[in-house]
């Protein structure tokens, strides 16, 4: 096969792909405002460490064998969530930029990084940790994610586009 038919075959696949995934680096409208991201990201963290919190406590109530799993522990759980919350407001604006359509590539995308945020939560049950324990660790992250992916496309939506001034 010559090359040229190669890469164009390729290309358009890339391109099929990219338009699937509604990445057309045509935005149709602009990030949201500095002041409005800041305090979804403000509200989303303060929402999800009280999620957390309250998580927490009803695991401990309901199944009273999880109180003192190290994982339970506020330190331990705060880190990590104001660090994913941190990356995913983060990534808003981004998305903003590259798709037409933002919130459908965001909602998208918050059900693939939640599923794979999962994953480490499987593992430590496959390693023995308690699964009533790891149950509620994996709540939490759906919790997370709905609370972050609310908060983002309500309270910081995209801008409109200013129409071009002549």
């Amino acid at each position: 096969m010559p090359e040229s038919a190669s890469s164009s075959s390729s290309t358009s696949l890339v391109d099929r792909g990219m338009s699937m995934l509604h990445l057309d680096f045509a935005p149709s409208s602009r990030a949201p405002s500095v002041v409005r991201l800041a305090l979804a990201t403000v509200l989303s963290i303060g929402l999800s460490l009280l999620a957390d919190a309250a998580l927490v406590a009803i695991g401990t109530r309901v199944f009273p064998t999880t109180k003192g799993y190290g994982h339970f522990h506020f330190q331990s759980y705060a880190k990590l969530t104001i660090t994913g919350i941190v990356i995913a407001c983060a990534a808003w604006p981004i998305v903003i930029r590259v798709s037409s359509a933002p919130r459908w590539v965001f909602f998208r995308a918050a059900i693939v990084v939640t599923a794979v945020l999962l994953l480490p939560d499987v593992y430590i049950w496959h390693q023995g940790q308690p699964v009533r324990a790891v149950a509620f660790l994996m709540l939490m992250h759906l919790a997370i994610g709905l609370i972050t992916y609310n908060l983002l496309v309500h309270v910081a939506p995209p801008r409109r586009q200013e129409a071009h001034r002549r």
